[in-house]
């Protein structure tokens, strides 16, 4: 970043203290809008502060010259007797919720056939969990903002709106409407969270539990001069009242309030069809432990105007937005230890030692923390108390560090510069976010992705555990997968605690895996991008490896829930020098790359159209089997309880969705009432 120091020439008179202070306005102006809306920017924090408190100094040495939308007020101002209340122009409805891919599907269907012979377009953005309120721009300079209130009256927080960071006090540019209320979210990042809760502890004040209970106090404070100090942010995410502003659709809307300097939520994206608002939904849902801000969910809009106002609303809520909601739960815990392991790609994964603590219905004693990088922007060290966090079927991992709690200077983690298992090299791929294990003969690579080929949803080799794979791996017996299939008897027995019986078990569950079929197949052998659902739409499509290998990459993105990047991954793998060695080798040691009875789904099915929650531990059945059995028999499984659920599976140590269940009236099910259900068909 490059170093700008602000002028600190002392004005002898009016006229000169009005140029000055005007070139600093703008400058930090500028910045305010690299850092918040662009993300980009170009000077450092401390020198940010120094325009900032030189702007300060000089508007408190000419008074005549401060005006409402200085940068100054930022600072706040006096404190009110009270807060009053204010009347919306236009309403701020709530948007109905989903939870399920189903439900989701179900409500973008729903739209287009109420616009018929009409293409509808999507926008997708984070769910930011924050408070709503609206802001009112009038000649640019901001004037007014509400709470959302009940939807109809809201509270007049204009003084507190000043000091939001990235909100401006004037829009920039020429195009400037003579009326903009713009609807959006007022969060605190977890890295502020920290820090305020740090200073609350050293002063004796109850610490913050989370960003939004922090937030939502703050922006009611009556002194503007408190709320400052929250640091307090704001995304744009729709409009309200308008006059002069020009916009066909969402996607314009996002582009023209950016150069007029408001913030907006990151990561939105214009999509085509519902498969790609799912594509884009999942993926998005992967990235969320990657923001520095509370995300719940998504919000899932139609981009036009126009075609809003033909859906219409209901008494509550539009017809043509929807919250795709997942279910959060937190608890804190003790990070004990940090250690990496390697992964079936070589990404060298950092994984959080956790005293074991409940959370969802579930023991956790370990946590994802991905990356070097997140590792470093949350500071977690070993020994501190941390927030871990599951969201529907995302792996656990820690969301902030509670500092407060720190005891001592315990050292920064430093991430291997060699990988742990082969010695080789680390490199950083092409995001600059992971670092992986580039050598092709990296034992613990392969060793993964063995274990994957024959986990059970792969091809489900019954006794090829962890601890079989490691001797087949190190002796060498096994570097393909194909070299399964050309395994003896006598190679097998001599490995470590392998009998006879053993030996000629395995090999039995070895050729029983050769039938298991195309799905099965391509979700065994690593194909970035596809796992189990995606395995099961291709087998479904295409029927066979030929046919699959024979289409172009064009036509595998038409594939309804495939599109352009998963289509790429697959057409690549295949058209590689090692995929078609994999595919060549399978095929030639006799192993099936056709659909099987397996890949199809029965649309009359006893759970035909039924929401099915499973929850606690089963007995017959691992989470991936019951939920593919789910699914084999036309039910949709879902990984939260709404009053949409058909069904709750029980099993063992069932937590908080089984009081959920209860509460909204939602049937139960044991595990063998369940497994009556598909056997009766009914």
């Amino acid at each position: 970043m490059s170093e700008t120091r602000p002028n600190t020439r002392v004005p002898q008179n009016v006229d000169e203290a009005r140029s000055i202070i005007e070139s600093l306005r703008s400058e930090i102006r500028s910045n305010d809008y690299k850092y918040y809306v662009l993300a980009e920017p170009t000077i450092s924090d401390l020198e940010y502060d120094r325009l900032l408190k030189h702007l300060t100094l000089l508007e408190a040495d000419w008074p005549q010259l401060a005006t409402p939308d200085s940068p100054t007020r930022k600072i706040g101002d006096e404190p009110l007797a009270a807060l009053t209340q204010i009347k919306h122009r236009i309403p701020m409805l709530s948007i109905d919720n989903t939870y399920t891919e189903t439900e989701l599907r179900d409500f973008m269907a729903r739209v287009e056939r109420l616009l018929p012979d009409e293409k509808v377009e999507w926008v997708v953005e984070l769910k930011v969990d924050g408070v709503a309120v609206s802001v009112l721009f009038e000649n640019g300079h901001l004037t007014q903002a509400v709470t959302r209130g009940n939807g109809e009256v809201g509270d007049d927080i204009t003084h507190n709106a000043r000091t939001f960071r990235g909100l401006p006090q004037r829009l920039q540019g020429n195009a400037i409407p003579a009326a903009l209320e713009v609807r959006g979210e007022v969060y605190m990042t977890n890295s502020d969270l920290v820090l305020l809760n740090q200073q609350r502890t050293e002063s004796g004040e109850a610490e913050f539990k989370n960003p939004r209970n922090a937030t939502a106090g703050a922006v009611r404070l009556l002194d503007p001069k408190i709320c400052a100090q929250r640091k307090l942010r704001f995304f744009c995410h729709g409009l309200g009242f308008s006059d002069g502003f020009r916009a066909k659709t969402h996607w314009e809307f996002i582009e023209h309030v950016r150069e007029l300097g408001i913030p907006t939520t990151p990561r939105v994206a214009c999509l085509p069809n519902p498969d790609a608002v799912v594509q884009h939904c999942e993926q998005l849902m992967e990235e969320l432990h990657d923001l520095d801000f509370e995300v719940d969910g998504l919000v899932v809009k139609v981009n036009a105007f126009e075609q809003r106002e033909s859906l219409g609303t209901t008494s509550k809520s539009p017809r043509w937005v929807i919250a795709y909601k997942i279910e959060k739960y937190e608890a804190v815990t003790r990070l004990l230890d940090i250690k990496t392991q390697v992964g079936k790609t070589g990404t060298i994964t950092p994984v959080a030692e956790l005293e074991p603590v409940q959370l969802a219905g579930t023991t956790v004693s370990r946590a994802s923390l991905h990356n070097q990088d997140e590792i470093q922007r949350k500071d977690v060290r070993v020994g501190d108390w941390v927030v871990v966090e599951k969201a529907g079927k995302i792996i656990p991992h820690i969301v902030r560090v509670e500092k407060h709690r720190r005891e001592g200077s315990p050292p920064v983690w430093e991430f291997p510069k060699t990988c742990p298992e082969c010695e080789s090299p680390l490199h950083r791929d092409a995001t600059g976010v992971y670092i992986r294990c580039t050598s092709k003969n990296c034992p613990a690579q392969w060793r993964q992705r063995l274990r994957y080929f024959a986990s059970r949803d792969c091809m489900d080799i019954e006794g090829l555990g962890e601890k079989l794979v490691n001797q087949l791996v190190d002796s060498q017996l096994v570097n393909s997968y194909a070299d399964l299939y050309a395994l003896k008897l006598d190679q097998l027995m001599s490995l470590e605690r392998m009998g006879k019986k053993s030996a000629e078990s395995l090999l039995k569950g070895i050729q029983e895996s050769k039938s298991r079929g195309l799905s099965r197949v391509l979700n065994a052998i690593s194909i970035r991008h596809v796992g189990q659902r995606v395995a099961q739409v291709l087998a479904r499509r295409f029927g066979s490896a030929d046919r699959l290998i024979a289409t172009p990459q064009e036509e595998l993105a038409t594939v309804d829930e495939i599109g352009p990047i998963i289509a790429k991954s697959v057409f690549d793998f295949c058209h590689s020098e090692e995929g078609q060695q994999v595919i060549e080798q399978l095929a030639q040691a006799g192993v099936l790359l056709q659909t099987t009875a397996e890949d199809s789904v029965d649309a009359q099915g006893p759970l035909a159209k039924k929401t099915v929650v499973v929850t606690g531990t089963l007995k017959g059945y691992s989470r991936n089997e019951i939920e593919s059995l789910i699914r084999k028999n036309g039910g949709t499984a879902s990984s939260s309880v709404s009053r949409k659920t058909d069904f709750v599976v029980a099993g063992e140590e069932a937590g908080s969705k089984l009081d959920k269940a209860k509460e909204l009236g939602v049937r139960v099910l044991t595990e063998d009432e369940f497994r009556e259900m598909i056997q009766r068909g009914s």
